[in-house]
């Protein structure tokens, strides 16, 4: 959308199930805040929403595990996020949660009109259901082995290694996150969503009119879900925590976190308009209102299939202008990991780098997982700040600022007889916020701050390059010059910089003694006006913009790191408790035989699976195994294994599998076959009884 009225920019609701992680501010939410400051710079109207999601199971079990309340877990973890936020500069105009009156009001709403407009499909269903804890399990309540990739530790909504999203009777062989039990199928009524009926509008809002405009990896991901074909999904659950369930036969039930969560963003948006005495809904349903959700790759089907189709559905709202989904941050060159701690929270760096927030968002944003995965390293994060914010930046700054107070005690001096490289350089100043802009409006983040950091590398520099304290006594004419244009490039990065280093840019525009009414200079100014600071203005002294990081701080960050992996080894290496007694009428309903592998194929674009051919003695079948980061295809060629035939066949990643070839696990997690004994096994096709 060219030249919008308003903006409506969203960041992805965090989950109030722990605090705020590195990789949570690289994918979300320092992209998202750089650029609603940069389009509040520009003097665009813009709300720039957010607030804690704080529906859903994974928060019940927490609950259960910690023996607290649901609402306890979300208090805490509610308040953490939200200081950590305000701390870290993430500007949101307004932050709520899930839990408010507003949100339950509103959610309760949008579902209401969407039934009382026959936008859902009620039916009664066999959902899974676990008879010890006498509860149906909603999703995150079971794990399993992904139909689609062989993950086993998939849960019932979706699958986090492959991102495949998922209803939890897809999972093969689903178990019980309360219980361990294997749970059964029992009768319950629910609410769908016909995702199937917006096929066409999905394939021509997408398809076709986003096709050029949107990321890659999110329209990719989009084509691929319209591709394999759209079906109903449920937008209610069997649980007590949640928005309950407005119509008739909803007792007991309340809607699906993924669909109250994102109208989170439109009750965030009343609670803002209310406290600012403006109306909301022109920021949510005029079509010259710019909506842009920031999400990280894993939410891409939900931002941009689930809720555009509940927009859509309901009928008053308008759709994404844009969703650019960025992907995954790696820690140290291995996946981020709440669970083994495995991550860089928010929080402890607020308190081990006071003053340095700045520091982590410039990393973040020159290392954003912006088209691919990306790694942070500490050893990285030392550089940056060594090498570039302090060598460039600050360097730059110090020497404007120092040399202006000592020739001039902080008075600008007059300009006269520009030089043509002094008339480059307050040329060259001209284009860097049209520069920035366009990288900006492209969702290029990481480009923009890269220019960003040439104009503070131009006046570096010139100023080394003009050498102005060489001069100041035997040419003070030339050396005033030198310093009025060095003036104005810092004045224009004290703006220009705001989006990306806002702490850095308050105490530069404090240094130039930009605060005060009088002298106030937008993103537009750099481009139009000749002179940014003039002649007579006062600037204070100068202060450290940046200080050097030393090996010893970064070696305790990476002892955090070690200490966690010791723990998550220790924790590997534990033998698993005994399973659930199994009876031997249990065991004797498997048909286990033994069979030879007579072919075997790695499964392209999967990490784990291997298409194996075996020969069972009573016929030849495929068989999809996970075994392909353990075995080599033509290490299996002959080999003798234990087979489970009288499996139901099941397809995993478009190959249909006929049977489970049985395994085990070694401490180290090194998968190893059920050999059979030569000496007590004869031919193909012998059973196990």
């Amino acid at each position: 959308m060219k030249n919008p009225k308003r903006y409506t920019i969203t960041a992805a609701l965090p989950y109030t199930n722990g605090p705020i992680h590195i990789g949570h501010l690289a994918g979300v939410y320092v992209p998202a805040d750089i650029y609603t400051r940069y389009l509040k710079l520009k003097g665009e109207d813009v709300v720039f929403v957010c607030g804690s999601d704080e529906h859903g199971v994974p928060i019940t079990i927490k609950a259960k595990k910690e023996g607290v309340s649901p609402q306890d877990v979300v208090d805490k973890y509610h308040a953490i996020i939200k200081q950590s936020f305000q701390e870290f500069g993430i500007q949101f105009d307004n932050y709520s949660r899930t839990s408010a009156q507003v949100h339950h009001e509103t959610a309760t709403e949008f579902f209401q009109n969407m039934y009382d407009n026959d936008k859902f499909i009620e039916e009664t269903t066999e959902q899974l259901y676990d008879a010890k804890a006498n509860q149906f399990l909603a999703d995150r309540f079971v794990t399993g082995t992904c139909p689609k990739c062989g993950n086993e530790e998939a849960y019932g909504d979706q699958c986090e290694k492959c991102g495949s999203s998922l209803n939890a009777t897809d999972l093969i062989n689903p178990k019980s996150a309360i219980t361990g039990d294997v749970p059964t199928l029992k009768s319950t009524k629910h609410w769908f969503l016909p995702l199937d009926r917006y096929d066409g509008f999905l394939k021509d809002w997408i398809l076709k009119d986003h096709k050029k405009d949107w990321k890659s990896n999110v329209y990719g991901q989009c084509k691929s879900w319209i591709d394999e074909g759209l079906r109903a999904r449920a937008v209610t659950r069997d649980l007590d925590w949640g928005i309950p369930v407005p119509v008739e036969g909803g007792d007991g039930k309340v809607l699906y976190v993924w669909f109250d969560a994102p109208i989170g963003y439109i009750s965030s948006t009343k609670e803002w308009a209310d406290r600012e005495g403006k109306e909301w809904e022109p920021y949510w349903k005029d079509k010259e209102t710019k909506l842009v959700h920031f999400i990280g790759k894993d939410n891409i089907v939900f931002h941009c299939i689930i809720f555009p189709v509940m927009l859509k559905a309901e009928g008053s709202y308008i759709l994404p202008d844009n969703v650019p989904a960025n992907e995954f941050l790696n820690l140290e060159g291995r996946k981020l990991s709440t669970s083994k701690n495995w991550a860089v929270w928010l929080h402890e760096y607020l308190e081990d780098f006071p003053g340095k927030e700045d520091v982590l968002r410039y990393v973040l944003t020159a290392n954003a997982p912006e088209t691919k995965d990306n790694d942070f390293t500490w050893k990285d994060f030392q550089t940056r700040n060594n090498s570039e914010l302090v060598a460039i930046y600050g360097n730059f700054i110090n020497r404007v600022v120092v040399l202006s107070n000592k020739y001039y005690e902080g008075i600008v001096p007059q300009a006269s007889n520009f030089t043509e490289t002094d008339l480059k350089v307050l040329a060259d100043i001209k284009t860097f916020p049209q520069s920035i802009a366009d990288s900006i409006e492209k969702y290029r983040f990481r480009e923009a701050q890269g220019v960003m950091m040439n104009l503070a590398r131009l006046g570096n520099k010139y100023l080394a390059d003009e050498e102005p304290w060489k001069l100041q006594k035997t040419d003070p004419e030339r050396t005033a010059t030198i310093m009025y244009v060095a003036l104005q490039v810092a004045s224009a990065l004290a703006v220009i910089s705001e989006p990306f280093l806002p702490f850095t840019a308050g105490k530069l525009k404090k240094m130039l003694n930009f605060e005060s009414s009088t002298h106030v200079i937008t993103w537009m100014d750099i481009s139009k006006l000749d002179e940014l600071i003039p002649s007579g203005h006062q600037i204070h002294l100068a202060e450290f913009l940046f200080s050097k990081i030393e090996d010893e701080e970064i070696q305790k960050q990476v002892d955090k790191l070690e200490a966690s992996k010791v723990s998550n080894s220790e924790e590997g290496s534990k033998v698993e408790p005994q399973k659930d007694e199994a009876t031997f009428e249990d065991f004797s309903k498997l048909d286990i035989r033994v069979g030879t592998i007579i072919a075997a194929e790695k499964k392209p674009k999967t990490k784990k699976l291997m298409v194996l051919k075996v020969d069972t003695g009573l016929d030849e079948r495929t068989i999809v195994s996970g075994i392909a980061e353990h075995y080599k295809a033509e290490e299996l060629i002959g080999r003798r294994v234990s087979v489970v035939v009288n499996l139901k066949p099941i397809k995993l990643k478009g190959t249909l599998s006929e049977g489970m070839i049985l395994m085990t696990e070694d401490a180290e997690g090194k998968l190893t076959f059920l050999n059979p004994d030569n000496d007590n096994f004869v031919d193909n096709g012998t059973s196990i009884n």
